[in-house]
């Protein structure tokens, strides 16, 4: 079911699958690219739909996620229920042979991301996982400068997110059966940091405080590789972290400030020198990065995206694993 590339000369046509803070955060972003439109969204309810079309300015909103699918004039389904539906989503897109960006987490587990990658490959469709800190220009700068051996060898990497809470028991961060807890939600982003410098790592140890539903609050992870290099990251739904992250290498290291996953700079620190300030402007901003990249794609004729490939994507969900079995989460689809 391949599709043939998408001319240059009109804009890529966009459906929006959910309603929620993340989606929203999208259409404002991806509305302002000049040769990107959203022709539709689709919600469980369409008087939800009715009410994002109207404050996006979408001309169809569909109240079942068959409708969207069912909608020609979509070149591409940008999945942003909560990760608990994206295996169901992101599979109802590709089997309607669309080509698909699915927020993160990608899935809930590792086979759940392997056979969406799968069933992509199977029909010959786009997908991409929309981890936009990768396709952010001064996040690329850093891995370029690190790959380059500007600080040498990586010896260590630390990352955190966490978030103040507290979130009630029914809150959908607490229920397991809707992935709830604080490493799929925000520890992927610490995770995928360091499996950008460093690849899948080869030892994984975690520690965390669970919930009376027995999803986590605070973990922590030591990730450790035969290289000597180890990361220590955490994650946390019951405290604010400073969301910061340093690289350390054999010849200096690399700070960046708050908001790590979508920094606007970083500083360079070389042995000997004096620390260096360190920009990149792509000309863009926020969500507009994975879009540009996914269009960039879909006009080229690519079925995946060079900066966030299929194989990281499960090697992040196979880390991610590891760490819920370590720290004892399991939910109802992991079987």
């Amino acid at each position: 079911m391949t599709r043939e590339p998408i001319a240059g000369d009109r804009p890529v046509r966009w459906g929006v699958l959910a309603t929620g803070g993340i989606a929203q955060r999208f259409a404002a972003d991806v509305r302002e690219l000049p040769d990107a439109e959203i022709v539709a969204v689709a919600s469980r309810g369409e008087a939800s739909a009715q009410e994002f079309a109207g404050r996006f300015g979408i001309p169809r909103a569909y109240g079942e996620w068959a409708a969207l699918m069912a909608d020609e004039e979509v070149d591409v389904v940008y999945v942003a229920t909560p990760h608990s539906a994206h295996r169901a989503a992101t599979g109802l897109a590709l089997a309607a042979g669309k080509p698909v960006l699915c927020e993160k987490a990608f899935t809930l587990n590792a086979r759940e991301a392997g056979e969406l990658v799968t069933l992509a490959r199977e029909r010959d469709l786009f997908l991409m996982e929309a981890m936009w800190m990768y396709c952010n220009p001064v996040v690329l700068r850093l891995a370029e400068l690190v790959r380059d051996g500007a600080i040498g060898e990586i010896r260590t990497v630390q990352a955190d997110f966490g978030i103040q809470g507290p979130f009630a028991a029914g809150h959908r961060l607490r229920d397991p059966a809707l992935g709830g807890g604080a490493v799929l939600d925000l520890g992927v982003y610490p995770v995928s940091f360091a499996h950008l410098l460093l690849g899948e790592p080869d030892r994984v140890q975690a520690d965390a405080l669970l919930s009376p539903e027995g999803v986590d609050l605070n973990t922590g992870m030591l990730l450790g590789w035969e290289t000597g290099a180890t990361a220590l990251l955490s994650c946390s739904v019951t405290a604010g972290t400073p969301v910061t992250a340093t690289v350390t290498g054999t010849k200096g290291r690399v700070e960046v400030p708050s908001g790590f996953f979508g920094a606007e700079r970083f500083v360079l620190h070389r042995d000997g020198a004096e620390p260096e300030e360190v920009t990149a402007d792509g000309g863009l901003r926020g969500l507009q990065y994975e879009a540009a990249e996914v269009m960039r794609c879909l006009r080229a004729g690519e079925t995946e995206s060079a900066l966030v490939p299929l194989e990281g994507t499960l090697a992040v969900m196979r880390t991610l694993d590891a760490v819920r079995e370590r720290i004892g989460v399991r939910y109802p689809a992991d079987g």
